[in-house]
């Protein structure tokens, strides 16, 4: 009996629809998600959270601009849905279909050889949606930074006090920019969502754009909370993830483009590649962007993202950034420093420009975020992959097993049905 409480609901009973989440003129009461109430984001009220963040929270525009999307091509192939793979730890086979279910998905898009072959809507989500991209806003941050790089306005291996002087009294002072990036800091800095002493609910204190209680104290902003963070030890030792680093080198690109992250990625990124819809990005409640995970986007659009990252910058024919910034994000970062850090799922990987390396046959690199976000690139199958989930662990350790061997039993397929005449 007490395991069965502690089990989560299953991927159809969570359904949001299923379980009526905010529906009805007004909801009823009892299925209302609203703020100031801070549990919009357990499970399973997560599933509907996931695409409203904007209804909750305060948000930028991440603008589309003003011109016609580029389609997508399509070339759907409707057997994908049963190809097998054998879990990791499993001896016991899932379907991809199964597997969808397995990982409370809400969304996935596979594109091959830059035509959509797979496109399907699951629990909140569908087409007109955008979902919480989590971490994966990282990653966009991170490849942000190395255009910058590419093009000479952004030194990587200067300090981060030279750069953002307000940051001289705390532990990135002496980091440098690509540190930061590969995040080789040395922080005294917890980001144990379960800890309920963790320094991470200081930060989301700090960056809560709701009014502030009656006699809080502390930071108001990412910005002032960065400046309260305390080194741990020498940086560049091993790698730690930690999303005040994004946030840092978000605050980077604001003071070299002066530009926030939103609209840096909208003139860059969004407005260049053909994009069918606006994103937009959580603020604090100052109005920054939250660089570390407030993205929220379309799954089409994402895809727009793998291809541009597997087409090493290049999208509708037409070169949005140099080819070398892809290049150095898929040579990764120091396995070693990686290793350290106990990644049991992604052995043998490294972390680059805040992508996930995997440094596996294929060469695939990854945007990845809690409760099951991925954009999933695989170079020599010319595969890409994005999936938006709302998975009741936060942590991609507990999805990986029916994840991970998935999209490689996709990538064969793919692969071999192309050597197929």
């Amino acid at each position: 009996m007490a395991q069965a409480a502690t089990t989560p609901l299953s991927d159809a009973l969570s359904d949001p629809v299923q379980m009526g989440w905010m529906q009805g003129f007004p909801p009823p009461p009892d299925k209302r998600i609203t703020q100031p109430d801070s549990n919009f984001f357990s499970f399973p009220k997560l599933r509907w959270s996931v695409c409203h963040i904007r209804e909750l929270v305060p948000t930028a525009q991440v603008s589309r601009g003003l011109g016609a999307p580029t389609p997508l091509p399509y070339a759907l192939d409707e057997s994908i849905d049963a190809l097998t793979f054998t879990p990791l730890n499993s001896t016991s086979t899932m379907t991809w279909q199964d597997a969808l279910a397995a990982n409370y998905t809400d969304g996935v898009l596979i594109l091959h050889q830059g035509r959509i072959v797979y496109e399907k809507y699951r629990g909140c989500l569908d087409e007109t949606g955008q979902h919480a991209a989590m971490s994966m806003t990282k990653s966009l941050t991170g490849l942000l930074a190395e255009i910058l790089v590419a093009e000479g306005r952004l030194n990587d291996n200067a300090r981060v006090s030279s750069l953002v002087p307000e940051l001289q009294g705390s532990a990135f002072a002496d980091a440098t920019v690509r540190q930061v990036m590969d995040m080789t800091t040395s922080l005294a800095y917890s980001e144990n969502y379960a800890d309920p002493n963790a320094d991470i609910w200081t930060y989301s204190a700090a960056a809560n754009p709701l009014p502030k209680p009656a006699g809080y104290t502390g930071p108001n902003g990412y910005f002032e909370y960065l400046q309260t963070v305390h080194k741990a030890d020498q940086h560049g030792q091993q790698f730690g993830y930690k999303t005040v680093n994004t946030d840092t080198l978000g605050w980077i690109l604001s003071k070299v483009t002066e530009k926030d992250v939103a609209t840096l990625l909208s003139e860059r990124i969004w407005q260049r590649m053909g994009a069918e819809q606006d994103a937009y990005m959580t603020v604090d409640g100052i109005g920054t962007p939250f660089a570390g995970g407030g993205l929220s986007a379309g799954l089409r659009d994402l895809g727009r993202i793998g291809l541009l990252m597997l087409q090493e910058g290049s999208i509708n024919g037409t070169r949005l950034f140099p080819d070398t910034v892809v290049e150095r994000i898929r040579a990764g970062a120091n396995k070693q420093h990686f290793a350290q850090a106990g990644y049991k799922t992604l052995e043998g990987g490294s972390y680059r420009s805040m992508w996930w390396v995997l440094h596996n046959p294929n060469g695939a690199f990854a945007a990845r975020g809690v409760h099951g976000q991925t954009i999933y690139i695989d170079p020599t199958a010319e595969m890409v992959i994005v999936r938006l989930a709302s998975y009741p662990s936060a942590k991609n350790a507990s999805i990986d097993p029916t994840s991970l061997p998935a999209y490689q039993a996709v990538a064969d397929y793919l692969m071999k049905a192309e050597q197929t005449p």
